[in-house]
């Protein structure tokens, strides 16, 4: 099964005297790339933090934010009014608001709290732990809903495609006798003597060139592959990509050697269909 790498995830957790939200986003990338905010205080913790991401999503643009909301008395903390007045200060150029909703946008941002703590509670960071554990699982399920969309489109794409082949196939004798045809004829507009025998060999040689029955065979098996691996149970969209390079390869091999107009319209179609299956492929974990 295929999981996508665009994903949301959020949960909320209530302490005694803070509201503690953990909110992860992802989107394609070619590796883990992860985009951490947090407030200063919390900033021990986020190599660990870091690893749990990484050890969940495995690839991917990742932005990670753990935001914090005072809800009770706690006599460790006060505003940091000089980077809270700042921070209002940047919203307000940006865009218009009111100071109330400014200061909540403001009292979000990182480093917007000071404390004399020297170290994170143990219970605090155990929720915290809980809170990124439940948001990466509904990240993942997100990522899982995703893949299943994409899971759908691909098989769709993988029918057209061996419709299409099967059309080539079935087109094949038609396509050499009419090469065929278009030689001998083109040799009698010359209007000169030839031996039959070796003109014979001669176009034997030359219909050989034309002969697609080993790219017949291996896209065959390319795309027989791509459903395998489509169907296995961990997402390797890297894997799917390279058989996806094997399928263009040779559908462009068979459209270089066509040599017939219906043919190459066939072709035409499928890399189409092909071109479809890349664009999505970027998303394929």
């Amino acid at each position: 099964m295929i999981q996508s790498m665009t994903g949301f995830g959020k949960h909320v957790v209530q302490l005694p005297s803070k509201k503690i939200t953990i909110e992860l986003k992802s989107l394609n990338s070619k590796s883990l790339d992860i985009n951490a905010r947090l407030p200063q205080f919390y900033r021990e913790k986020e190599l660990e933090l870091r690893k749990m991401i990484a050890s969940a999503l495995v690839r991917g643009k990742v932005d990670f934010g753990l935001y914090v909301e005072i809800t009770g008395e706690e006599t460790t903390a006060e505003v940091n009014k000089g980077v809270v007045k700042n921070y209002m200060d940047q919203l307000a150029s940006i865009a218009q608001g009111d100071d109330i909703k400014l200061l909540e946008l403001a009292l979000r941002m990182p480093d917007t709290l000071k404390t004399d703590k020297d170290d994170i509670d143990e219970e605090e960071y155990k929720a915290i732990k809980g809170a990124m554990e439940e948001a990466l699982s509904r990240i993942v399920e997100f990522r899982n809903e995703e893949g299943k969309v994409l899971e759908e489109d691909f098989l769709d794409r993988l029918a057209n495609l061996n419709r299409l082949l099967e059309a080539v196939k079935e087109m094949d004798p038609e396509r050499l006798g009419t090469v065929r045809d278009r030689l001998e004829k083109a040799v009698a507009d010359l209007k000169v003597e030839l031996d039959a025998n070796r003109f014979e060999q001669e176009l034997i040689y030359y219909l050989e060139k034309y002969d697609i029955t080993e790219e017949k065979v291996r896209l065959a098996n390319h795309l027989k592959y791509f459903e395998t691996t489509l169907n296995s149970k961990e997402s390797n969209g890297k894997k799917l990509g390279f058989i996806s390079q094997e399928i263009g390869r040779e559908i462009n091999t068979i459209g270089s050697k066509a040599n017939y107009a219906p043919m190459q319209q066939l072709v035409v179609q499928m890399k189409d269909e092909l071109e479809k299956i890349k664009e999505q492929m970027l998303n394929v974990l």
